[in-house]
């Protein structure tokens, strides 16, 4: 599933760890989320959702 996670988190000036402190993850789970090689689950995504104050469908496209 495509996301813009890592622009999102780089143009707030996080790093993988700040993000992944502010969702209670891995850092290793936000680069594999980033580098699309792991999909969320429901309860992540409207937690990283809630994080960047945006819609679930403004950081992922299930269509790509």
């Amino acid at each position: 599933m495509r996301n813009d996670l890592a622009e999102r988190r780089e143009d707030t000036g996080e790093s993988q760890a700040d993000l992944a402190a502010a969702v209670g993850v891995s850092r290793q789970t936000i680069n594999s989320i980033e580098r699309e090689r792991y999909d969320p689950s429901l309860e992540l995504a409207f937690a990283l959702a809630d994080h960047f104050d945006c819609a679930i469908e403004d950081l992922f496209d299930p269509e790509a």
